[in-house]
């Protein structure tokens, strides 16, 4: 009999990347989303049946903060997240042989704009704003379930690099087109983890059967913006990267329906836990990183 892994929201860039790494791992893979060909966030006998015998479950379910913050893309992209968490929440209440393992997807977001030093899980400040509301509110959500049988992480993940999708690919176009220079200041911390990294942070977690609570799911080895573009124009093999400044990176967001905070927050973010823990980085530095998706 194989093993069985549920993925929540598997339908994205990073959930159908981790669904093949599993089924190539020899696991039966289950995913829960909106699409009718797969178990529904209203079929809840389909959810708990899912859930029964699962080795663990993995909740990456959320609306796509890459759009405008007006009222109800905000409701939306809270609801998405705390409703699911709550949905599963319940269902593993349910079960009579529920996964030993939970892990809920967070983001790194959670913290302040940090430009000063790391944020650590135990020495990082929360921040102030929307996001770092949902952020909260979807910790509180995953938390405030008591399941004495299943284990529960919840991983503050930074921006997630792959040669498949993400944010790579708005960043290899910008380089292409010679718009490949600091964003805003330039400045500003971007810390990110590479989807096989972030694949082998749930193993890890997974063997260790003593790991709970929050972890930073980041690369040790966080970057500013102006390194990043620096690199990326370098392993593009492009010279010149015109710069954008922050007033035009604000027009230009109202046209692409996104907001500004996705590129000019400081994210400083050390997987603090995770390396105390002895987890060791397959890519540890963008330049690995970057050689390994470009």
């Amino acid at each position: 009999m194989s093993k069985k892994v549920v993925i929540a929201g598997g339908t994205g860039f990073v959930g159908q990347y981790i669904s093949e790494k599993f089924l190539r791992d020899g696991y039966e893979g289950i995913i829960i989303s909106r699409n009718d060909s797969h178990v529904t966030w209203q079929e809840v006998d389909r959810i708990i049946d899912a859930l029964e015998g699962a080795e663990l479950v993995i909740n990456l379910a959320g609306k796509s903060v890459n759009c405008r913050y007006y009222d109800r893309n905000k409701k939306e992209i809270l609801e998405s997240r705390t409703k699911t968490t709550e949905i599963l929440g319940r269902a593993l209440k349910a079960c009579s042989n529920p996964p030993g393992l939970w892990i809920n997807s967070s983001t790194a977001t959670i913290y302040r704009h940090a430009d000063d030093k790391p944020m650590t899980e135990l020495a990082g400040e929360i921040g102030s704003g929307f996001s770092v509301e949902v952020a909260k509110e979807w910790e509180r959500s995953f938390f405030s379930s008591e399941l004495p049988n299943t284990r529960q992480a919840a991983l503050r993940i930074a921006i997630v690099l792959g040669s498949d999708g993400g944010v790579m690919t708005p960043y290899k176009k910008l380089v292409q087109f010679g718009l490949g220079g600091i964003q805003g200041p330039g400045t500003q911390m971007f810390s990110w983890i590479h989807i096989e990294d972030f694949y082998r942070i749930i193993l890890f977690i997974n063997e260790r059967k003593e790991l709970t609570g929050v972890f930073n799911c980041s690369s040790p080895d966080p970057i500013s913006n102006h390194e990043l573009m620096s690199t990326l124009r370098a392993k593009m093999n492009k010279s010149i990267g015109l710069p954008s400044p922050g007033w035009m990176l604000e027009i230009g967001a109202v046209f692409i329906r996104t907001e500004t905070e996705l590129i000019l927050k400081s994210r400083w973010v050390i997987p603090e836990r995770l390396l105390n823990e002895g987890f060791t980085f397959k890519y540890p530095t963008i330049n690995e990183a970057l050689d390994e998706i470009l």
